[in-house]
């Protein structure tokens, strides 16, 4: 039995997790402390003992601490249960429902897709959460046609396509709550429960496209049942939710002559894993710079991509530009067009290692939409925020409140100025 997976199993599991709790707790975290207390070495070495100089003790240690329950969650697998695709699951001021499936709606590239990874479109679970204090909405009605100047956000978690939820009390969902607090026209977030890839190559479970079969359904469900009108929708997606969001958009955009309906009126993207193609860690490299100062690793990548593309194959990341919309390979095969898509919020964080290929993304999209829409970059589609110390996914698992305080300040004034 290989030792990853035997660590995920019992008794070992169990064992494991206890060894690094005590390891942690008693020789990791006083380590991480004293080495974060003096912000330079020495007077002769000006260097930061902290990952970044003028970051605080307690973002500096709660960062090693997300990296190493990163480290250990890839050699057991989820520390706990995750709500999954199979059933609602219920909770204090959970309001899930099903979703229908599109069998008839799986057509063209995407049928091919599908067909190679053997999968099709089922029923799943979606999740509302609604402004509690604020709107006049039935709690226990919440899928009905959008009142007058209200946005509805359709959220699209991330955690590499293999893991997290749509759940409510998913981490994820915090980035939902945060926008109904900020953003007064989002009064309702919806978010649908994608099934998450496992296993490897030909093996490989819920592989791509399953994630865009099942988000695309969501979508259908919000335009459909509950009547929402496509500009009123602001898709949000963090991380692998907003290489999600893009797959989703591009794909509606490129089959506007068919049953489906229109593209979304806005996009949010957080932290996009916007590149799945081999990444290499060069010099200046946002992957070698920000290396210390992310908590995302390339082993967990390699991991979730071998899951992600099964069939498809590796070589899938560097030829499909709708699974690596964001390529920093000017020897990609196809290039993706950007033209057609509505308003887009991009955020990154300066201290991620995403940074590289997020501001890939940002240029070709400010270049197709200013060439196909005859918009000036400065006061156009494209709006740009950078965090500049900020790691991946801070809006979702900030280490500094003050960081996602501002960026969710300038979501909402942005959703203001629609």
């Amino acid at each position: 039995m290989a030792p990853l997976l035997l660590l995920s199993r019992q008794p070992f599991k169990g064992l494991y997790l206890t060894y690094q709790l005590f390891t942690t707790v008693f020789f990791r975290v006083p380590i991480w402390i004293l080495t974060s207390i003096p912000k330079q070495r020495s007077k002769l070495n000006s260097r930061s003992w902290r990952p970044r100089a003028h970051w605080t003790m307690s973002k500096s240690v709660k960062l090693k601490m997300t990296r190493h329950m990163m480290g250990i969650t890839i050699k057991t697998g989820p520390l706990g249960k995750i709500p999954n695709h199979l059933a609602i699951t219920q909770g204090t001021d959970v309001i899930g429902i099903w979703i229908p499936p599109i069998p008839e709606l799986i057509k063209d590239e995407l049928e091919i897709w599908a067909n190679i990874s053997h999968v099709t479109s089922i029923q799943i679970p979606g999740y509302w959460q609604y402004k509690k204090k604020k709107s006049t909405l039935d709690v226990n009605a919440a899928a009905f046609p959008s009142i007058p100047g209200e946005k509805i956000v359709y959220s699209l978690h991330g955690s590499g396509y293999v893991t997290f939820s749509a759940h409510p009390s998913d981490p994820t969902a915090v980035i939902g709550r945060c926008l109904l607090h900020h953003v007064d026209s989002v009064h309702r977030v919806f978010s649908c429960e994608y099934r998450l890839s496992s296993g490897e190559g030909v093996e490989a479970q819920n592989s791509f496209p399953t994630a865009l079969i099942d988000a695309l359904a969501g979508y259908v469900y919000l335009v459909r049942s509950v009547q929402v009108d496509p500009s009123d929708i602001i898709v949000e997606g963090d991380s692998a939710g907003g290489n999600l969001a893009l797959a989703l958009t591009k794909y509606l955009v490129d089959h506007q002559d068919s049953d489906l309906p229109a593209p979304p009126g806005a996009l949010i993207l957080l932290s996009t894993w916007a590149d799945l193609s081999p990444q290499v860690a060069s010099p200046n490299s946002s992957w070698l710079n920000n290396a210390d100062t992310d908590y995302i690793v390339m082993e967990s990548l390699t991991s979730s991509i071998n899951s992600f593309l099964g069939p498809q194959g590796l070589d899938a990341a560097s030829t499909n530009p709708i699974i690596s919309p964001g390529s920093q390979d000017p020897a990609m095969k196809l290039k993706i067009d950007f033209r057609g898509f509505p308003r887009t919020f991009i955020a990154a964080g300066g201290a991620e290692v995403f940074y590289d290929m997020i501001c890939s993304l940002k240029e070709k999209m400010i270049s197709d939409l200013h060439e196909g829409d005859g918009v000036n970059p400065g006061d156009g589609k494209v709006h740009w925020h950078c965090s500049p110390d900020a790691s991946h996914d801070w809006v979702a698992f900030s280490h500094d409140d003050e960081e996602r305080l501002d960026t969710l300040k300038a979501i909402a004034a942005w959703v203001a100025a629609m």
